[in-house]
């Protein structure tokens, strides 16, 4: 009963999110310079990059900032003051589409809808299952 109880909890939690996330889509996709996906992301350029675009066998540098729907920080290689490398096709749906629309150089804002990220399932006590997932990211080399 108590796997029950803490399941319907987490489902309850997750359709929360979700409405928080689709208010942010929305309003990501109104915003200039902003383009919505056939699969529901939104990038937003920030700044045009000028070199090659990666692709989703790629490993990329990128500094990038990610919020919740509520502005709350989840996690930041900016504010930990040192960009991270990975392949492209190792991260969220949400990054690998949106950073193969990206150029080096080039500065975007990448509003992930749940399906594109974690989905229902949360991860860890930082991110709600059903959460639409916010991201500032600069490009900063492909490797």
């Amino acid at each position: 009963k108590i796997n029950e109880m803490v399941q319907t909890r987490m489902a309850a939690q997750a359709e929360a999110a979700k409405a928080a996330g689709l208010k942010a889509l929305e309003t990501a996709a109104e915003e200039d310079n902003a383009v919505k996906t056939d699969s529901g992301l939104v990038v937003q350029t920030i700044k045009e990059g000028d070199g090659a675009s990666p692709s989703a066998t790629d490993t990329v540098k990128v500094h990038y900032h990610g919020t919740l729907a509520d502005g709350t920080v989840f996690d930041s290689s900016v504010e930990r003051g040192e960009p991270i490398a990975f392949p492209l096709n190792r991260v969220i749906a949400g990054w690998t589409e949106g950073l193969q629309l990206m150029k080096e150089g080039g500065k975007a804002k990448l509003t992930v809808p749940s399906d594109l990220a974690y989905g229902d399932a949360p991860q860890g006590d930082k991110i709600p299952g059903g959460s639409t997932l916010i991201f500032e990211v600069e490009l900063l080399e492909i490797q």
